[in-house]
């Protein structure tokens, strides 16, 4: 049997998704997995054994391009018994359309009915997680999600690791916190720069090191953290947001002692390498897409006003990151990989 996932657009989404991958798996053992996706996923989808392919789907999030969608699908006609979607979007289904897979998966949404052939009818009361949504997609309609559920999990080679690790000169004899301090998805998912800044301190003190991830969009917020630190720790700091590949950021995550981030794709990232982590929520909410691993700490402060779910705060102070002390992330640090430690007094730099 071979299945065709038309995949989703964000990275995070990408990592949840094995868990439709290994549900397939376990239903259908023989099963061939292909995923069509955009290029920046490739690596995560390498990194996944249940999947077989990653299909390179060249249109960005929101172009239409038929003729393009056109000339994918009938480049993939006759290869495939099933096709799943993830997305909920009418142009996501114009692939497996135009190939003529029989069995063509997914939620009703955005007037897709001559689309698709196995239309399900979303109950989100039902489904909450994201998870639950993509997994049970894997069966037939109202059947019962099996327990526990599976949890994504990322396969990293040690060549590829060692390889990283040797490009960028870094070492590995000092327990590693890993900071992700950025969200593309805005403001409101961003815990402030000083207090990422107030708990990398703490660990460089205790005789940590600190390497900074995410795009080159989040560059500069990991050069803020760097310019708050004491000059002499400093030297023990990496930043790595924007210098790597997806591919590299995937292995020299997997090297990290322990991991604090945003609610964002790499928060999801360092779930499925298994990295202790603490998450800080804002704007969201862990009801919908928690990070799924066994050594987690969630923080955050439940306001009245959050979860907002908006990109900016509606009400322009952000105190649900704002008054998140660092002290909290700390407590989480110490109870997931040791060290109780405070927050360093602020010192004359």
């Amino acid at each position: 049997m071979n299945i065709l996932i038309i995949g989703p657009s964000w990275v995070g989404d990408m990592v949840m998704a094995q868990t439709l991958f290994v549900c397939l798996k376990q239903r259908h053992p023989d099963c061939a997995i292909d995923v069509l996706a955009p290029d920046w996923s490739r690596p995560i989808l390498e990194r996944m054994p249940e999947v077989r392919r990653a299909l390179s789907f060249p249109f960005g999030h929101g172009v239409l391009d038929l003729a393009g969608r056109r000339r994918i699908g009938k480049s993939l006609a006759g290869q495939y018994d099933q096709a799943i979607l993830l997305p909920n979007s009418l142009k996501s289904a114009l692939v497996p359309f135009f190939a003529g897979i029989p069995r063509r998966t997914g939620w009703r949404g955005e007037m897709r009915y001559i689309l698709l052939n196995d239309i399900r009818r979303l109950d989100k009361q039902r489904y909450p997680l994201m998870i639950e949504r993509f997994m049970a997609l894997a069966y037939a309609p109202g059947a019962e999600l099996p327990q526990p559920y599976p949890r994504p999990a990322l396969r990293i080679e040690p060549q590829s690791r060692a390889a990283a690790l040797q490009k960028f000169g870094l070492r590995l004899g000092r327990p590693l916190l890993a900071l992700c301090p950025g969200a593309e998805f805005g403001e409101a998912k961003r815990w402030p720069a000083g207090h990422y800044a107030a708990v990398a301190e703490a660990k460089l003190r205790a005789g940590w090191q600190v390497w900074l991830f995410g795009s080159k969009n989040d560059h500069p917020v990991g050069e803020a953290i760097r310019a708050a630190l004491a000059p002499e720790l400093r030297k023990a700091v990496v930043n790595l947001a924007g210098e790597t590949s997806l591919a590299e950021a995937l292995d020299l995550l997997s090297c990290a002692d322990a991991v604090v981030s945003n609610d964002s794709g790499l928060m999801h990232v360092a779930a499925a390498l298994g990295r202790p982590l603490v998450a800080v929520y804002g704007s969201t909410s862990p009801q919908f897409t928690p990070p799924l691993a066994e050594q987690v700490e969630i923080v955050r402060l439940g306001l009245d006003c959050s979860p907002c779910f908006e990109r900016t705060c509606p009400l322009g102070h952000y105190n649900c990151l704002r008054e998140l002390a660092p002290q909290r992330v700390l407590d989480a640090l110490q109870r997931l990989a040791g060290d109780p430690l405070s927050v360093p007094q602020p010192q004359e730099h």
